[in-house]
């Protein structure tokens, strides 16, 4: 007979640590990519296509980690892995800062895309579910994603902050080769930053759960009725697609600072600024729109992020938002920014609305993620090359009224999966009634 895991309550610095060391991991591969993303491409001699390719071998090579790396997690413990994840994440910006050419950059993507989800993925989730306990998953996974956001607008700050200083002139009197010798110091303190990190996950992230991983031991790597029996759920093919859309329009928040830059025609420090501006958003939004969430249903706000997106996406793909009307482009990204974050953080909020067993949890997400993630494939590509084929305006018109395409989509699954579930209470009350 399995034994039933302890429910031992845990410390509150330990959802401190996996907020940090969840987005720390991540602040190399992207987020340095969103708020400096004219500066990198200037400094590694890239274009707009290179870039998204670089981000397509992360995703390939995450495809098959989502799927894989969970198994590993249920053998070691998280802290272990999530600091190797770590360590090896930072060396890696290490060799960023040396500014590798575009072959050993998508070689270094690929690198990343193994720590970052193989490594570590699965095992920060399952140390999240092991923090959260039985009453306090909502909790943990609200904390989780909005502290992110929060981690990463204090890591997008102090990037600005170092870019700056390193920068003795006025940003428009710059040279390229300046420009680059500032920002190889970003990724330096970056890439040390995340280093600490992985060495502070290893000594202090210590949780109790030796008797869940007992009852793990014997456990299948793949248990192939869990993926039968997954499949059979109308809601979790509805979840793919919605997660899927929502996730494209999270990877166009790339572009914010790029499009104030050169459509606004704000200057490199104030762009990055947009974008780590927008950062602290993510925290205030994941805490107001999770609480909300959970007095009606999540599948109703997830629907109202996706209206927020194609109304905004559209507003861009027309081509109304240029230098003339700041106030309309500071309205139309923070409304976006909003949509977006909205969708993101009521991701798998839906699993226990949708009916979903918790005993199959896990087999869901991974199956779910396989699909719902692959906008990191094909985003960067697909921005890449209509950015490159067209000028900075007209571009930028394509790539968002493609991303309102994806809102519509989401929007239509997301009204779907609220109806899906509705019908699912209505037979739960009669059979109670009966």
């Amino acid at each position: 007979m399995t034994k039933t895991p302890t429910t031992t309550k845990q410390p509150t610095y330990i959802i401190v640590l996996l907020i940090l060391a969840a987005e720390a991991v991540f602040i190399l591969p992207f987020v340095l990519q969103r708020i400096f993303r004219t500066t990198f491409l200037e400094s590694f001699n890239i274009s707009q296509l290179e870039l998204g390719s670089c981000f397509s071998i992360y995703g390939i090579v995450a495809l098959f980690s989502y799927l894989f790396g969970g198994p590993l997690a249920d053998r070691f413990k998280p802290n272990v892995l999530m600091s190797i994840a770590l360590i090896l994440t930072g060396l890696g910006g290490l060799y960023l800062s040396s500014y590798p050419n575009v072959y050993y950059l998508h070689i270094l993507y690929g690198f990343w895309g193994f720590t970052t989800i193989f490594l570590f993925w699965a095992p920060m989730i399952k140390a999240t579910r092991i923090w959260g306990g039985k009453n306090k998953q909502g909790l943990a996974f609200g904390f989780l994603d909005g502290g992110r956001g929060l981690v990463a607008a204090l890591f997008g700050s102090v990037g600005v902050l170092i870019f700056s200083l390193f920068i003795t002139k006025d940003i428009e009197l710059t040279s390229i080769e300046e420009r680059r010798i500032a920002f190889k110091e970003v990724i330096t303190y970056t890439s040390y930053a995340v280093i600490i990190v992985g060495l502070i996950v290893f000594f202090l992230l210590k949780l109790n759960f030796e008797d869940s991983e007992k009852s793990e031991k014997n456990a299948k790597l793949i248990t192939i009725n869990n993926f039968k029996l997954v499949m059979q759920y109308k809601a979790v093919w509805l979840l793919m697609i919605i997660i899927l859309c929502a996730y494209y329009g999270y990877k166009m928040t790339n572009l914010f600072t790029q499009y104030a830059e050169q459509v606004v025609h704000y200057n490199k420090i104030e762009a990055a600024k947009v974008g780590t501006y927008l950062l602290y958003m993510r925290p205030v939004i994941g805490t107001f729109i999770g609480f909300l969430a959970d007095r009606t249903k999540a599948s109703l706000w997830i629907i109202i992020g996706f209206i927020l997106m194609a109304i905004t996406s559209l507003v861009f793909a027309t081509g109304i938002v240029d230098d003339s009307i700041n106030l309309l482009f500071i309205l139309s990204i923070g409304l976006m920014a909003i949509g977006v974050y909205s969708a993101r953080v009521l991701y798998f909020a839906t699993l226990e609305e949708a009916k979903i067993p918790l005993a199959v949890t896990g087999t869901a997400v991974g199956f779910i993620s396989v699909v719902g993630y692959t906008p990191d494939i094909f985003t960067g590509l697909i921005n890449g090359y209509f950015l490159d084929a067209f000028n900075e305006v007209v571009g930028h018109q394509i790539v968002f009224g493609i991303m309102f395409l994806f809102a519509i989509v989401g929007c239509i699954a997301s009204y779907k999966l609220y109806q899906h579930s509705k019908s699912n209470t209505k037979q739960i009350n009669s059979l109670d009634a009966s």
